[in-house]
């Protein structure tokens, strides 16, 4: 049975990066965040969605992520009233695609709120990536076109590095690009002689 590797880290921290890198490496990876979006555009979640926080949420019959997003970032009720509709049904699909994925001894699990959601509790390691708050703010501004403050409101919901670090087996400090995955390789190696 493979083995379930989670692979975490604040916004901004480069999970991408890490998790890209994986995937070159031959090894299958599952971006819960991709997922989420794809399940969450499925008839019977939009419905749910709607029924929760309203037609607003809709763009020509279309999930609008960022009305959705406004709406539960600075609410915790209604941000946990999300998950609660989502994480269920994002668990349930990367169940299935580890039983495709049996054939490898590890899979990666890539999720940004892996502790918050709980799915933590179904890994065998876990890997977290930390980088400066800086480097981080100003990544995110660049990559989602918005302002630090923004950034920092969506960062407030989500445990900090030292929380994170405390629970994981190992830490991946994204720096520079070949740093990073020289740091990656050698974890790979500690996981392959487990």
């Amino acid at each position: 049975m493979a083995k379930i590797i989670g692979l975490t880290g604040g916004i901004g921290s480069g999970k991408t990066l890490v998790a890209n890198y994986l995937k070159s490496k031959g090894i299958p990876v599952y971006i819960a965040d991709d997922e989420a979006k794809l399940l969450m555009q499925s008839d019977d979640i939009l419905k749910t969605l709607v029924e929760e926080f309203g037609d607003d949420i809709l763009k020509d019959g279309i999930l609008n992520r960022e009305k959705l997003a406004q709406l539960v970032f600075n609410n915790p009720q209604k941000l946990q009233k999300l998950n609660t509709i989502v994480h269920p049904i994002v668990k349930k699909h990367f169940d299935s695609w580890v039983s495709k994925h049996q054939d490898f001894p590890f899979v990666v699990k890539e999720a940004a709120i892996l502790f918050e959601s709980g799915s933590y509790k179904d890994c065998d390691s876990i890997i977290t990536v930390t980088a400066p708050l800086e480097t981080r703010i100003e990544r995110v501004v660049l990559r989602d076109k918005t302002d630090a403050k923004n950034v920092l409101n969506r960062m407030k919901n989500q445990w900090t590095d030292e929380e994170r670090i405390a629970k994981s087996n190992y830490v991946i400090n994204n720096i520079s690009v070949k740093e990073t995955q020289r740091q990656t390789d050698r974890i790979l190696k500690l996981l392959k002689n487990q």
